[in-house]
């Protein structure tokens, strides 16, 4: 707890809050004010967001109620459209994805194979493969990059086994639900987003 008249500088030391420079002082209340405005929008966002699956779920129990059915949960993606056709919500269901042992079986049969090809290998398809299973920043496997070497038609039974096993690698660890907004000015038009985050607002 910082004693009253005194602020915490970065180091943790105590500094009497007249002896900061006003400058200072005055970058320090902008950011903590700005901070509890931000604070209080995630908050709103969350309830909103809560708030809208609850309404669309419930909703669509009411709809599957009348043919004798009941709807059962959250299983795929959802589009309600509004009656003008201008606006649209959508409920998109994303899998977070990692990769089992497997996966290293693979890197071992697509190093074999450019092995093998090194004389006439395409440089660009080295460049594709390496880039693939290099660490990215946040100390994880590029997902779609690796997903994406399966989309190469390489018709050589090496390579297909190691399809295979990137196939075989893929773990579903989680699916979340994601709500997006769409709207458009004529029914002829194309749908744009509505952007529910700072940077695109």
């Amino acid at each position: 707890m910082v004693p009253e008249g005194y602020m915490q500088d970065s180091a943790g030391r105590l500094v009497p809050r007249d002896k900061v420079k006003p400058q200072e002082l005055m970058v320090n209340d902008l950011v903590e004010e700005r901070f509890d405005k931000a604070r209080t929008l995630r908050v709103d966002l969350k309830g909103f967001r809560d708030e809208t699956f609850e309404l669309i779920y419930t909703a669509l129990a009411l709809i599957t109620e009348q043919y004798g059915t009941t709807y059962g949960g959250q299983k795929g993606n959802i589009t309600l459209t509004s009656f003008d056709g201008r606006k649209r919500i959508t409920i998109a269901m994303g899998d977070s994805i990692s990769f089992g042992p497997e996966l290293q079986a693979a890197k071992s049969l697509i190093d074999s194979c450019l092995e093998r090809w090194s004389e006439g290998a395409d440089a660009n398809l080295k460049v594709i493969v390496t880039d693939a299973f290099e660490v990215g920043k946040e100390g994880k496997i590029r997902t779609d990059k690796i997903l994406g070497l399966r989309r190469l038609n390489i018709e050589d039974e090496e390579w297909q086994r190691a399809m295979l096993a990137i196939s075989d690698s893929i773990r579903i660890d989680a699916t979340k639900a994601y709500i997006r907004f769409h709207e458009r000015d004529r029914s002829e038009d194309d749908f744009r987003q509505v952007p529910l985050d700072i940077a695109r607002a």
